[in-house]
């Protein structure tokens, strides 16, 4: 697995769409470096996931979907199509 940083809004509307259960699902991973961090501009996608340094961003993220990003992405590292987001991965959207 490469080093990736994770990423994940802690702000209003992402905190509201269940960020931090978000946030704590990658931090039960022992082998992922998870941040919570601001407003990354994405408040209607909420909740915001991305990952450094492949600059992939995912949307709409739910807990029950951080192990298919830790074990596809993360471990992989084949992006899990379904959960990126259209602004930044226009043809996957």
């Amino acid at each position: 697995m490469t080093h990736s940083q994770v990423l994940v809004c802690q702000y209003q509307n992402c905190l509201e769409r269940g960020a931090a259960e978000v946030l704590a699902a990658f931090l039960a991973h022992s082998n992922v470096t998870a941040i919570g961090v601001g407003c990354q501009g994405q408040c209607n996608m909420g909740v915001t996931v991305q990952v450094l340094p492949d600059e992939v961003w995912y949307c709409r993220v739910k807990p029950e979907q951080v192990e298919a990003i830790v074990e596809q992405h993360l471990k992989q590292g084949k992006p899990v199509e379904d959960l990126l987001h259209p602004r930044f991965h226009p043809r996957f959207g």
